[in-house]
């Protein structure tokens, strides 16, 4: 049986968005975003963060040290019975590195897609949380909702959306805790 999953851009939606962050140590979570995935844990949704990480075509950073963020952060979490399933991420850029045209970064939904198939997830039963209109583009072109986060670039984002996408997303939030309450109240997994 397929479960639903929330989908968490993971710079200015889980932490603080710091510009191509490469730095464990300067890996800093939003106030709330560990509560926010415990929530969503705890109300049976699978948890799994989808990034385009451009600084590694920049050179700024390597699959190394992207993978030892991303263990500092799951350990961040796990202090607070927060988890996160899986991660994926898109390494490229069309400016920067090998500039090739992949098919993988988002707006484009093949990182869900991928982690649906991965791990058994619904994705008509799903949101994809973020704070870009790629983030948003990458869920509703993967079949699920979209929320927007007002951290991160998200008030801007909103502030300069047309009405329709506008009257696409399905709820916009202060922050990743408002929108997990959001969904966990609305849209219960059982």
């Amino acid at each position: 049986m397929s479960r639903p999953a929330v989908f968490l851009d993971r710079d200015g939606t889980i932490n603080v968005n710091v510009h191509h962050l490469h730095r464990v140590e300067d890996l800093q979570l939003i106030p709330g975003s560990v509560e926010a995935i415990a929530i969503l844990n705890a109300a049976g949704y699978a948890v799994v963060v989808i990034t385009n990480q451009s600084a590694i075509a920049r050179g700024l950073l390597t699959e190394d040290g992207l993978s030892e963020i991303h263990r500092e952060l799951k350990r961040l979490l796990s202090r607070q019975h927060a988890v996160i399933d899986a991660i994926y991420h898109c390494a490229h850029h069309p400016d920067y590195g090998e500039r090739i045209a992949c098919d993988c970064r988002k707006p484009s939904p093949n990182m869900l897609l991928t982690a649906a198939k991965d791990n058994g997830l619904d994705l008509s039963c799903s949101f994809m949380v973020g704070d870009n209109l790629s983030d948003l583009e990458s869920g509703w072109r993967a079949g699920c909702r979209s929320a927007l986060v007002r951290t991160g670039h998200g008030n801007q984002v909103l502030k300069n959306a047309d009405e329709p996408t506008r009257n696409q997303i399905s709820y916009v939030g202060s922050d990743l805790l408002d929108v997990a309450k959001w969904i966990t109240e609305k849209h219960p997994t059982k």
